[in-house]
């Protein structure tokens, strides 16, 4: 076996971002959407099929929340007053995960207004690698002869914007992350976190249409189990059937990748150590291969100082090797 080190200029580091479908089978559109037959006062699965089936997958949840804890049913009836429902819980949780605070409320008009209703589409951990992409963002919401396509802002800014260390987009009336109209840029839908992976809708706003009129009514009662995360769902199936429905998402990842060039020159690995040549005293058994060896290059093994292996390279085929020869094989890493 034979060493040769690398030296600084034989490795290079090189990143790409790689983008690909959200949902199974790595597509950007899901147009059909199921739930479990009975839903948690906390959140509603939403599968790509039926859920009976194997084929079928989570593909993100839906939650709502309420500042106030209204619209779900008390976790301790014995206490009335002041006690906590799965929409105070999930408005809470939301509001730590983006704020990092309890003193911070949602606003989507530049804190003029406190949001006191909220969804939250929490994508599936296993649909993606590393967050959301910005711009393939569009969704379709409907509720009778209303109709609106909603997407985030990537496009129609410059600014790089975060909340706390989270990096935000705002959701406005369009698509592909450009806006249909001229709205006023202080009043939003939405907001899309992407490296978060979750997307929080304004369930009361109206900043040019109206988004109250698509879950009505949002039931604000604390005494039975109410389940207004459906009304989102509901509004959602209700778009995937209107002209150019669907749910459009797509995930990015920066692959960063690390170039080795291993360069064989022409006097380097041409013998052998393979024991099937050599006889019992270290001698080659082909007296061909003294003055004219010959060898063929399948692995390239990548080690350590302390002689350990750390990666291994196969070739696509064996390649031949001898004094006649140089080869330059090129090394990639991801991580």
């Amino acid at each position: 076996m034979s060493f040769s080190r690398y030296n600084t200029e034989d490795s290079v580091i090189s990143s790409e971002t790689v983008v690909r479908g959200l949902w199974s089978g790595d597509t950007n559109t899901l147009s059909t959407f199921f739930t479990q037959s009975s839903p948690t006062e906390y959140y509603v699965d939403v599968y790509n099929g039926n859920p009976s089936l194997s084929s079928s997958a989570v593909q993100f949840s839906i939650q709502y929340g309420n500042i106030n804890g209204s619209g779900s049913n008390l976790i301790n009836p014995n206490v009335p007053n002041g006690g906590y429902t799965p929409s105070r819980v999930v408005y809470g949780e939301y509001r730590n995960l983006v704020f990092g605070t309890e003193t911070q409320n949602f606003s989507f008009d530049n804190g003029t207004t406190t949001a006191k209703d909220i969804f939250v589409i929490n994508v599936a951990r296993n649909r993606y690698k590393e967050s959301l992409l910005p711009g393939s963002f569009n969704l379709c919401l409907a509720s009778g002869s209303n109709v609106i396509k909603l997407t985030d802002d990537s496009n129609t800014t410059s600014l790089t914007r975060f909340i706390g260390e989270n990096k935000v987009f705002y959701i406005i009336s369009g698509s592909n992350g450009s806006a249909y109209t001229s709205a006023a840029s202080s009043s939003y839908y939405g907001m899309m976190f992407p490296d978060l992976d979750i997307i929080v809708l304004n369930a009361t706003a109206s900043s040019v249409v109206d988004l109250r009129n698509f879950f009505a009514p949002l039931t604000t009662t604390t005494s039975s189990v109410q389940n207004n995360q459906l009304k989102l769902y509901n509004s959602i199936v209700s778009g995937s059937n209107s002209t150019s429905g669907s749910f459009n998402l797509q995930s990015s990842e920066t692959v960063s990748s690390r170039y080795f060039f291993t360069r064989v020159k022409n006097s380097e690995f041409n013998y052998t150590s393979n024991p099937s040549i050599i006889d019992e005293n270290g001698n080659l058994l082909y007296t061909t291969l003294i003055n004219n060896p010959q060898t063929y290059v399948t692995t390239v093994g990548m080690y350590n100082d302390n002689n350990e292996l750390l990666a291994v390279a196969k070739l696509s085929k064996p390649l031949t090797k001898d004094f006649t020869k140089e080869a330059l094989i090129r090394i990639k890493l991801d991580y």
